[in-house]
């Protein structure tokens, strides 16, 4: 009698903690599937290297013994960084390949195409790769979060600086014509607050225009003493050089997204690029100064051991693991509740996480009404061969009224 007792303890402990296992689509007890779309051709494609150094994190972790068991497959597919491609591949993962969720997708435009289909089908649009403040709309779009830093908090640190240290000084403003460009022109614009009167003058342009020397010539002739490059990297590389070539010398603001020496900085010419400043918020894996760092060391035996082919002098390859380790993360809190609904929930609840490759002092903050994970930046100089980080990191929280 005894006997049968005991097991029947043992049967209903059992019962109770199959009970406690949750799954969604995507979910059994030893895998994990998660969805991917990056440009691994057409126009963006450098960026392809991204996915490529996330297939190979998760191939690390699974070697380590997954996630609370759980082995991550990835599947990540090409966009060519068209729209409708992403849509076509977003629908395929979630309707086909029942992934538990999408992780990282690239660009403005992908993300903005398949947010409300996502949205919709309420599956998990994480970690967007993109600096667009509309990933970070919970009320409206509970299903979707970004993970760097905003456009928007970008332009208010360049505000609370300009506010700091040049108070009196005016302001012009090259901006690109999308919805990056709009966000980093808002941000400096909110930054200054009733101060907002510095700007005297702002001209945009399109990605596609062959030339963009009479914005810059026009911006030139306004008494400006502060220039802003709100621009993609070519447009960035362009207006550097305009600038220099007018022997212009104001005190150059340029976009974080445009900040690479070899793509930006030497078409531009490195003498018309020294004492620019802009902003970063992961480690460089170049600077010298990191040289004996352990972080970056972690790093580099990740690259070496996982992913030998990529180029350890790419910043993107540094972006792409501090992303991964915040998806583990993630995963890591759901514990066996492997649902959809618990995904967004514990990426609306980090707790000043951080990685191996974020800057000292620069913390990964959500909660439920709080979608934008890293609302920090350092600032950066060039000082003719490289960045030098300067000041102290810098807060521009969006739509909470606070800089800090």
């Amino acid at each position: 009698m005894r006997i049968a007792v005991a097991t029947m303890v043992v049967a209903s402990a059992a019962g109770a903690a199959r009970a406690e296992k949750k799954y969604d689509p995507g979910v059994s007890d030893t895998e994990i599937k998660i969805g991917n779309i990056m440009p691994y051709s057409g126009p963006a494609s450098s960026y392809g290297v991204i996915g490529q150094t996330e297939a190979a994190y998760f191939n690390m972790i699974n070697d380590e013994g997954g996630i609370n068991g759980r082995k991550i497959k990835f599947i990540s597919y090409d966009d060519a960084y068209s729209p409708p491609k992403a849509i076509e591949q977003a629908r395929k993962l979630v309707e086909s390949d029942e992934v538990l969720l999408i992780f990282q997708s690239l660009g403005t435009p992908s993300n903005s195409a398949i947010m409300k289909y996502m949205n919709t089908k309420r599956v998990p649009q994480l970690f967007v790769a993109s600096g667009g403040t509309k990933f970070g709309d919970p009320k409206n779009f509970p299903w979707t979060m970004g993970f760097q830093p905003n456009y928007q908090s970008e332009g208010r640190i360049y505000a609370k600086y300009i506010l700091d240290h040049f108070p009196h000084s005016k302001i012009a403003v090259f901006w690109q014509n999308d919805d990056a460009g709009k966000d980093q022109f808002k941000g400096l614009k909110d930054g200054l607050g009733d101060k907002v009167g510095m700007i005297i003058a702002d001209k945009s342009y399109e990605v596609s225009d062959p030339s963009i020397d009479s914005q810059i010539v026009a911006l030139h002739d306004s008494g400006a003493d502060i220039f802003f490059s709100w621009a993609a990297p070519k447009g960035s590389a362009q207006a550097i050089r305009k600038v220099g070539e007018l022997g212009w010398k104001p005190k150059f603001f340029l976009a974080n997204t445009a900040t690479t020496v070899a793509s930006v900085l030497k078409p531009a010419g490195l003498e018309y690029a020294k004492g620019i400043i802009s902003t970063e918020y992961v480690k460089d894996p170049t600077d010298p100064k990191w040289k004996d760092d352990p972080g970056v060391a972690k790093w580099r035996a990740f690259m070496t051991k996982y992913f030998p082919e990529g180029d350890q002098a790419n910043s993107n390859t540094a972006y792409a693991y501090v992303e991964s380790q915040a998806m583990v993360q993630v995963l890591k809190q759901c514990g066996d509740e492997l649902t959809r609904a618990n995904v967004m929930k514990q990426a609306a609840n980090l707790k000043n996480f951080t990685s191996d490759m974020l800057l000292p002092g620069i913390m990964v903050n959500t909660s439920p009404d709080d979608y934008f994970p890293i609302e920090q930046m350092q600032l950066m100089r060039f000082n003719g061969e490289a960045w030098e980080q300067f000041g102290d990191v810098i807060t521009g929280e969006v739509g909470h009224g606070a800089i800090h």
